[in-house]
């Protein structure tokens, strides 16, 4: 990157407000302007997310001068916008986007390419909960994986130049064709989300009373269906923009779901599991992905008033963020126990120091 390069996100929710304090919190762009709604380039100048702002209605002023240019609106807003940027971008400028799927992006960018202007498309593989600006994070992206999808005759520089402003957050890049991205995601996030949603849906219809079916799920249910909670307006453009790899993907479960079902009373099931066992052993525990994975324990507490604020506090007072909790069991006027989810295995090791420390019990 050279001196003074200028980005321009056009999109400042989570991502783009994200990405606006990541950049500039790496020294890596002088200035970083916002293309947005008036309200939230208001609120993303006061966080610092941004330098200046324009409403979309001002896009060409926006991004006029920009050195990068970065899409990070829901993915049909995306291929709406993306033949007006094109069409306004810098001569010389890379212009790329942020959207979980690729090749609809990328089939709207080569429509209307030009030659002195260079699309790549982009997924960084971290999020939040949270949505807005005011949920921007500057270490968003800190060890996540960032696909970039240049096409096979991009131009190289701009592919490395690309790779350095994503790199300057904290990111890992990966270059990927566009396809092959889409076939990954449906098998690895696409698919798991569609598991999720649908189990917990047959679970919560099964005719039984009082609810006892969900009265009757344990912390692996729990676990395996918490991506279930996702909101269907992040996932809409996601499941039209990939249905074709979708499809294969949901197919070819279904075909491994019943082969399975055929030797549910055979030994020769021990296989499948030990297989699963030795492949998740193999998913990196040091980098964010499409799923980020939580490090856990269990934690034996007495069954008293305060006893959870307590552990909240010192684990706040220790710098240790908890990402999940769930209380597990409770024996009424005797004691419990509480899952615990962190971030990191440094967060899980400091967080079992310090309970122990305190004479609780921690089992991990």
């Amino acid at each position: 990157m050279s001196e003074g390069t200028t980005i321009a996100v056009v999109g400042v929710g989570l991502i783009g407000g994200s990405l606006g304090l990541a950049l500039k919190r790496s020294g890596a762009v002088t200035r970083v302007v916002g293309v947005s709604r008036a309200e939230t380039i208001d609120r993303a100048l006061s966080s610092g997310a941004i330098d200046e702002g324009v409403t979309y209605e001002a896009l060409e002023d926006g991004i006029g001068e920009a050195d990068y240019v970065f899409l990070c609106t829901p993915i049909s807003r995306i291929i709406e916008l993306l033949p007006m940027v094109m069409g306004a971008a810098a001569p010389g400028s890379v212009v790329s986007d942020v959207g979980s799927t690729k090749q609809a992006i990328s089939d709207v960018a080569r429509a209307h390419r030009r030659a002195d202007v260079h699309f790549i498309g982009g997924h960084p593989m971290a999020g939040s909960e949270w949505r807005g600006v005011d949920a921007a994070d500057p270490f968003l992206f800190q060890n996540a994986i960032y696909v970039l999808t240049p096409d096979d005759d991009a131009d190289d520089a701009s592919v490395d130049g690309l790779a350095g402003v994503v790199s300057s957050t904290g990111a890992r890049a990966l270059i990927l064709d566009a396809e092959t991205h889409d076939r990954v995601a449906a098998a690895i996030s696409h698919l798991p989300q569609l598991m999720a949603t649908t189990l917990v849906g047959m679970v919560g219809r099964l005719d039984a009373p009082e609810g006892i079916p969900l009265k009757m799920a344990a912390g692996g249910f729990r676990d395996m269906t918490r991506i279930a909670s996702s909101p269907y307006e992040m996932w809409r453009d996601i499941c039209r923009t990939n249905a074709s790899a979708i499809r294969e993907c949901v197919s070819g479960f279904r075909d491994a779901l019943d082969d399975v079902v055929s030797r549910l009373e055979e030994d020769e099931l021990a296989t499948d599991f030990a297989f699963a066992q030795s492949t998740r052993a193999e998913i990196p525990t040091d980098s964010k992905g499409f799923l980020s994975p939580l490090h856990e324990l269990r934690l034996m507490v007495e069954d008293r008033p305060g006893v959870i604020a307590e552990i909240g506090s010192a684990l706040a007072e220790a710098g240790i963020n908890i990402k999940d909790i769930e209380v597990m069991k409770v024996r009424e006027g005797e004691g419990g126990s509480l899952r615990l989810g962190f971030g990191s295995g440094e967060d899980l090791a400091s967080a079992t120091r310090l309970f122990e420390a305190r004479g609780l019990r921690v089992l991990t």
